[in-house]
């Protein structure tokens, strides 16, 4: 789920919601995608997210998105 790769910390980047144990935003990962830049670059710029926490966590918006709309 989301909520267990992706956390809110107001101490972390002040509560931007960040890949757990990281810095990286969540924000990024989706602005990257959506720039069209593929995801191994994000993961080259941003080594400490590896590609199974990006894709859960991309995974993990899809289904959040598919819900509400469903």
């Amino acid at each position: 789920m989301l909520s267990s790769i992706i956390v809110t910390d107001p101490g972390i980047m002040g509560g931007t919601p960040c890949f757990r144990g990281t810095r990286v935003p969540l924000k990024n990962l989706l602005d990257c995608i959506e720039g069209g830049y593929p995801l191994a670059e994000f993961l080259e710029d941003f080594p400490t997210v590896s590609r199974d926490m990006a894709i859960q966590a991309l995974e993990d918006a899809k289904e959040s998105l598919l819900a509400r709309i469903a």
